[in-house]
């Protein structure tokens, strides 16, 4: 008798749940708020889907949603943006210092960021508060974009659409990275990059565009696989400096003595 009892009560609670599920749905169109949860999962569904295509190690969406501290850090973000566009200065750097905490990823606020943005592996990446991403692009791990502390009101760079960033790149500045282009890993930036280039080096010197090399005529020293050491040069010319004086100091003792002979 009590076991009927248990049963009929889950099954009323089941019921319940069911009819207010129901009712919820037929009347979605009357309630904001669903349309505003509707919309949250349906985002955060398209960027786990974002995570997964461009990462072969994730595995699952539950992996990509609990795991990934590059897709919390953007996640967050997009939070603290509304929250910052809004004049909620303080709850928006709050927001985006604990995801800092959290993730180890540092997104001001203030930056703009598009659509389908990922942050692979994440740590030590820092975006600036007036740095400004288009749509589809890539940074790793270590990247900064950030300005030089010279610069007022547009401090940081703006990224194009498509734009890959390799880890531990910086790229310093108010200009432009074109659409499509690459930085390479430990690359320093800070002057503009064209569209469909890549970049390498300390600074930056693009060495591909459009998928052809730069003439190697005109840009001689953007070879960075036999570029010259400036240490080893300076060493060279002060070897020739010695072997010269050495040879004078020869000459001057040679004389020395061809005069003490004489006489």
């Amino acid at each position: 008798m009590k076991n009927e009892k248990d049963t009929s009560l889950v099954n009323d609670i089941r019921n319940t749940f069911l009819w207010a599920a129901d009712r919820v749905k037929s009347c979605s169109s009357d309630i904001p708020a669903v349309h505003m949860v509707k919309a949250a999962v349906d985002e955060i569904k398209d960027e786990i889907r974002v995570v997964k295509e461009r990462d072969p190690a994730a595995t699952s969406d539950i992996e990509v949603l609990l795991l990934y501290s590059g897709l919390h850090a953007v996640l967050a973000h997009k939070v603290s943006h509304k929250l910052h566009k809004k004049g909620h200065y303080f709850s928006a750097r709050f927001i985006s210092q604990a995801a800092r905490a959290l993730t180890g990823i540092e997104i001001h606020p203030g930056a703009t960021i598009g659509k389908h943005f990922f942050i692979d592996h994440g740590a030590g990446v820092v975006i600036g508060e007036t740095a400004e991403i288009g749509d589809n692009c890539t940074l790793y791990q270590g990247v900064t974009l950030g300005g030089t502390g010279k610069d007022t009101g547009k401090r940081h760079p703006t990224l194009g659409n498509n734009v890959m960033v390799g880890a531990g790149a910086k790229v310093l500045g108010p200009f432009k990275i074109g659409d499509n282009a690459k930085i390479a890993a430990g690359a320093v930036v800070l002057d503009e990059i064209p569209a469909d280039c890549t970049a390498v080096g300390i600074p930056a010197r693009v060495v591909r565009c459009k998928n052809e090399k730069v003439a190697e005529k005109a840009n001689e020293n953007l070879d960075h696989i036999h570029i010259p050491d400036p240490v080893s040069q300076e060493l060279c010319r002060m070897r020739e400096q010695l072997h010269r004086m050495e040879a004078e100091i020869a000459r001057m003792k040679a004389e020395k003595e061809n005069t003490s002979s004489q006489s």
